[in-house]
């Protein structure tokens, strides 16, 4: 299962109705009263995700979520309120005071169940992303390397792409006063033009432009160019559609709002997605920035050993406080000594550059690549079974062996290369935290795992794979 998520409502039944629908979803589910501290509740079931009910503006549940939010540890746990407002308020007042405490998202009751299952699904995409880009700056600091200054935040640049233009202005007119960031209201084609008027922080889109289904077709596109893939998308749906919202949501959108658009809860969602956007775009160019020269191989562009094994431990200690395996690879170009022997060191370069760029782009976006040797490298796979791990190494055998490698000048023609790879794998249910001596002396015997297995692959034959516990 996708890890817990706690339910908090005061109604009991209400628990138990919401926790069988996600338990029907395969999602863990969590149900407590309000009432409790909020930070010691999640201290003790250290959830994926929060649901609270509120009824009220004032709700003693939103006021949980203000305190959540300034915690260090939980601060950044997706949080979706749902709620049918009291005779206090109406619809709209609770759910502009959800938005303004600190929520994702807010659902009014009656739950639309695919609407509330797509959101949860996109809410631990966006946190499974950010803690990626959270472990891997964890490692950077522990190497050693300072954090940057922060530089002047600049007015985010926000461009409105409706059905026609006088609706987008309509949108532009609806945000004044709200904030001071650059608003741009667009066509569908001016929005996909790399520079016109500028690269763009946010994309508020209809979900219907001159027809049915065109503002996510745009969304997509959007999401596919390198230029405007990190954008978060806002969809403006017509009406509520909860199959078309759910639609948008697993396709990639960052929200939804419905017509007609009202200022202030616009501007509360776009600020969140702004926030989001500028904390995600500073972790990665932490970890691109501060990293590259100090722990990556010159030659192939990989993470060299130093930061492999960093990185490994945090792997590992996450591993543990999950409860969910992790795999590591040991790999070895075959009879590469050779290469270098025939057709010379700068033919060995570029059968190293291949292989390394062969490995790097079949493996998932989590996992980790480095060249810790002169012809040898380790892959770390996080949230890994035995057999997943196995199928991928065997993938990887016959990926690099498939096509044969172009030799520069002055040699000439090609070769065929292939690997030897020995598998070990490490946490899992019987793991546990340990101190960093201890993590440390099992990280390397889980590499000397890998590495044992790895001389069993090239004993056996070569081009193969062997898992840690055959290899004796």
């Amino acid at each position: 299962m996708p890890g817990k998520i706690l339910i908090i409502d005061d109604v009991p039944a209400n628990r138990v109705v919401l926790k069988v629908k996600l338990a029907a979803a395969c999602y863990d589910a969590v149900a407590k009263h309000g009432g409790q501290d909020i930070v010691a509740l999640l201290q003790g079931i250290r959830p994926r995700l929060v649901i609270v009910d509120a009824d009220h503006p004032d709700a003693p549940a939103l006021r949980a979520i203000e305190a959540l939010r300034a915690d260090a540890e939980f601060g950044t746990l997706p949080v979706i309120v749902t709620g049918a407002p009291s005779d206090r308020a109406n619809h709209t007042e609770l759910m502009l005071a959800a938005l303004a405490r600190g929520a994702d998202a807010f659902h009014p009751k009656p739950v639309e169940d695919a609407l509330l299952l797509a959101r949860i699904r996109q809410l631990l995409r966006l946190r499974e992303i950010s803690e990626e880009l959270r472990l891997r700056e964890t490692t950077s600091h522990a190497l050693g390397f300072a954090e940057e200054i922060e530089p002047f935040a600049r007015p985010a640049r926000i461009a409105l792409v409706a059905g026609d233009m006088e609706t987008g202005q309509r949108w532009q007119e609806a945000l004044k006063g709200h904030f001071t960031h650059r608003i741009s209201v667009l066509d569908q084609h001016a929005a996909l033009g790399e520079h016109a008027p500028a690269l763009q922080d946010t994309y508020v889109i209809a979900s219907e432009l001159k027809r049915p289904g065109d503002g996510l077709h745009l969304m997509s596109e959007l999401r596919s160019r390198r230029w405007s893939r990190h954008a978060p998308c806002l969809i403006v749906m017509p009406d509520s559609d909860p199959a078309q919202a759910a639609m948008a949501l697993d396709l990639g959108a960052a929200d939804l709002i419905e017509e007609p658009v009202e200022g202030r809860e616009l501007a509360l969602r776009l600020t969140a997605l702004i926030a989001r956007k500028r904390e995600s775009d500073q972790l990665r160019r932490r970890v691109r920035d501060g990293l590259k020269l100090a722990v990556t191989d010159p030659l192939t562009g990989l993470y060299n050993r130093r930061y492999a094994l960093s990185h490994l431990a945090r792997i590992r200690n996450n591993a543990a406080l999950s409860c969910k395996s992790f795999a590591v690879m040991a790999l070895d170009l075959d009879h590469f000594k050779q290469v270098n022997d025939r057709y010379g060191h700068a033919a060995g370069d570029e059968v190293l550059r291949s292989v390394a760029k062969r490995i790097a782009g079949n493996l998932r976006s989590v996992d980790m690549v480095a060249r810790i040797g002169g012809e040898e490298f380790l892959v770390a796979m996080p949230d890994t079974s035995e057999e997943d791990a196995r199928r991928a190494a065997q993938r990887l055998c016959r990926l690099i062996e498939a096509e044969p490698i172009p030799l520069p000048a002055p040699a000439r023609g090609s070769l065929r290369q292939t690997v030897s790879i020995g598998v070990a794998l490490g946490g899992g249910a019987g793991s546990d935290w340990v101190d960093e001596a201890g993590a440390e002396a099992m990280l390397e015997a889980l590499i000397d795992q890998a590495d044992r297995a790895l001389l069993s692959s090239k004993a056996h034959g070569r081009n193969t794979v062997t898992l840690g516990r055959d290899a004796a």
